[in-house]
């Protein structure tokens, strides 16, 4: 590294950038909780309004086209699982050592999030382009509805890349404290998408194809910002020097521990997300549309959360690099309290108004019905749902993977599908019984997420 020539004073201001960043948290943690939450809560109600409204335009093609696209799901669960479990631990690594003062580690952990993206991106477009088809049998797709979620999926593999880099550059973002930036770029993506959809779906007639088409030219435009800003412009605290990477088993560990773990969580999720899909296509596939369009209006319950667990995850790596342990279990009490009450206030708000935000997707009776249902069953568990997130986002942040692995895995294969198997298939229940499975698997899941954090602080304090 030694022979690497690097300007001295743009090391010396963005380290001392870095520095007053770090310090600032540190003096006023519930703040620093918000300085980070409110950026990502934007960027994440951008990307979720996209979604939202790639649905609104889906629904308006027929319930066929809605379900089309869930077969799709749990395949995107399985990009989002590498891209977020990995750039999770991206992010855990780059903030510790930020923590600690070890610029060079948290440059060399950038720079292995590249490399990352560039194998991840090849390895499931290729998979994706060749065995796609056959995968969405796999998951269930009825003849009826093959040829529109593959007319879906072909263009999506030629985009991953897209979206691949772009979560690894938040991710790398994320690590360092700078949620700005990911929201501006996250909103501008999303404006084309929304303008995009109705050229693409209606104007050209291209239908579910249509929908695919406007999100990886939205994504490729976010990808060429992200790279224009941190390549170009160097807007970042990280310094990337790809010519001279030097692979690194130590960062590869402090990466792995955190992101392998939830990268098979989001598996494991996806792989939930396909036992659903099979378990109510068997109600019938209107049942897999509600819950579709359930699950979209779920997105939106879950973004200040999500946004909550995001900013602990830096603030606790933050924290714990700089060895403020009183600091790190006070904002973690913190975010945890204040995600359970904005939940409380939307899950109520859902309850009461389900009837009318189901009908912006979809104007079918027996659609409308089920998701209504579906939705005012979830919202008794929201806040729990809260917790559980929460909580495994701060266990990442001290660089502790396995534990949201293992609660996810109880969740999802040990209750809710079993469950969900047992009442559909050998019960002949309705399809309400499926949304108990549910119900039952986040109360499980959110005992154990707690019994382990506070295990694990425990651990801390006798250290």
């Amino acid at each position: 590294m030694d022979n690497i020539d690097v300007d001295p004073l743009l090391i010396d201001e963005t380290a001392g950038r870095e520095s007053s960043r770090l310090q600032t948290f540190l003096d006023d943690p519930p703040r620093a909780l918000w300085t980070l939450a409110i950026p990502i809560m934007i960027g994440m109600g951008m990307q979720t309004l996209y979604s939202l409204v790639d649905m609104i335009f889906i629904g308006r093609l027929g319930g066929e086209s809605i379900a089309a696209v869930a077969f799709n799901m749990p395949l995107f669960f399985l990009v989002l699982g590498l891209t977020m479990g990995l750039g999770t631990g991206v992010t855990s690594s780059i903030a510790r050592f930020i923590g600690a003062k070890d610029k060079i580690n948290a440059d060399n952990s950038a720079e292995h999030a590249v490399v990352m993206g560039v194998g991840i991106s090849v390895v499931l477009a290729t998979t994706g382009l060749i065995y796609g088809e056959e995968i969405l049998i796999f998951l269930g797709a009825t003849k009826n509805l093959l040829h529109l979620a593959w007319a879906y999926l072909r263009i999506i593999c030629y985009g991953l890349p897209f979206m691949i880099f772009s979560a690894f550059f938040r991710s790398i973002l994320a690590g360092e404290g700078d949620m700005k930036l990911p929201m501006i770029i996250a909103g501008l993506g999303t404006i084309l998408n929304v303008i995009l959809d109705p050229i693409f779906i209606f104007g050209l007639s291209l239908g579910v194809a249509g929908a695919a088409l406007a999100t990886i030219i939205s994504q490729a435009m976010v990808f060429l910002i992200f790279v224009y800003m941190m390549f170009v412009k160097k807007h970042s605290y990280i310094t990337f020097r790809l010519r001279h990477f030097s692979f690194s088993l130590f960062i590869l560990k402090e990466i792995i521990k955190v992101g392998l773990p939830a990268s098979m969580s989001m598996l494991i999720m996806a792989i939930g997300q396909a036992v659903f899909n099979r378990i109510l296509v068997f109600y019938s596939t209107d049942t897999v549309a509600a819950y579709q369009i359930g699950g979209r209006i779920d997105m939106m319950v879950f973004l200040p959360i999500m946004s909550i667990g995001a900013s602990l995850t830096t603030l606790v790596g933050m924290f714990f690099g700089a060895r403020e342990f009183s600091k790190m279990k006070y904002v973690v009490k913190y975010g945890i309290s204040r995600a359970v009450l904005i939940t409380l206030v939307s899950s109520t708000l859902v309850f009461l108004f389900a009837p009318i935000l189901v009908n912006v997707f979809s104007d079918s009776d027996y659609i409308h019905e089920i998701a209504v249902m579906y939705l005012r069953l979830i919202t008794l568990v929201y806040p729990f749902i809260a917790i559980g997130m929460t909580s495994g986002r701060v266990l990442q942040g001290l660089g502790k993977g396995m534990p949201l692995l293992a609660i996810t895995t109880v969740r999802v294969l040990g209750v809710s599908a079993p469950l969900a198997v047992l009442f559909a298939f050998v019960l002949n229940k309705p399809v309400e019984w499926v949304w108990y499975s549910m119900m039952a698997s986040t109360l499980v899941a959110v005992t154990i997420a707690l019994t382990w954090v506070k295990q694990t602080f425990k651990q801390l304090a006798i250290a």
